[in-house]
């Protein structure tokens, strides 16, 4: 895994026109390949810094720079709502990223084909959102962002709305995933455990205004699995970034 910065943010602030301070004087660096997750309070700024990284939005003040072209950027993002096209079966769904750049039907097949069985939907391509549970449904969702074959993979709190046993099942396969791929994963959580069983570098964000308050790299091997989740270390992890939470909201 390199330690070169994929994404660097250098004193980034976000004032919106009412007022409001969503973040101010932010500074990070994200080496390539690795799995960061920020966890914070409501309105700490974590979405909002997803979407500067994703250039959805201007920022106020700073700079975002990237340690490769603007050729070899490949960003995709997974949101909390998997947003399908009801009307269209799994294997459309997944290929719409394909079609709104021009790739034939034809030309996308073997990709579409590659990310059904990489996310374990291989049988549910006929399949419609409406008979879909919402673990299936946000299988899709990554399925339709992985398709496009990333380094860059930023996700929006997508197992938010998940039932634990779901999202606990989500979670090791994501990680399986990128154990594999080793996209560079900027990840979005209210969930402290769901951070340091995925990460290896957790920052904790205060509020008022948005703002790195902890840098927690969990120093922990993968791959991981339930012993891990069931261990000292990753309790201490978790108590760790509790402390700086209530801290931040203090």
């Amino acid at each position: 895994m390199s330690n070169r910065p994929i994404i660097t943010l250098s004193h980034i602030s976000k004032v919106y026109a009412n007022g409001t301070v969503a973040l101010q004087d932010l500074n990070l660096a994200i080496p390539e390949s690795q799995f960061v997750s920020l966890v914070g309070p409501s309105g700490c700024g974590k979405s909002t810094v997803l979407r500067l990284i994703a250039g959805l939005g201007p920022m106020s003040s700073g700079n975002i720079d990237w340690g490769i072209t603007q050729q070899a950027k490949k960003l995709a993002f997974v949101f909390q709502d998997a947003a399908l096209m009801p009307w269209a079966n799994v294997w459309e769904n997944i290929r719409l990223p394909l079609k709104l750049a021009g790739m034939s039907k034809k030309d996308s097949q073997k990709l579409v084909q590659q990310t059904l069985t990489l996310v374990g939907l291989e049988g549910f391509e006929e399949n419609y959102p409406r008979e879909l549970s919402g673990g299936m449904k946000m299988r899709v969702s990554i399925a339709r962002a992985l398709v496009t074959q990333p380094n860059v993979l930023l996700m929006d709190e997508p197992f938010g709305a998940l039932d634990e046993i779901t999202r606990s099942k989500l979670n090791s396969d994501l990680l399986d995933l990128w154990y594999q791929q080793h996209w560079t994963v900027v990840f979005v959580t209210h969930n402290i455990y769901e951070a340091v069983y995925l990460s290896n570098r957790v920052l904790v964000m205060g509020t008022s205004p948005g703002r790195i308050v902890a840098d927690i790299e969990i120093d922990a091997s993968y791959p991981r699995d339930d012993d891990f989740r069931t261990s000292l270390l990753y309790n201490q992890y978790c108590r760790e970034i509790s402390l700086h939470l209530a801290q931040a909201m203090s």
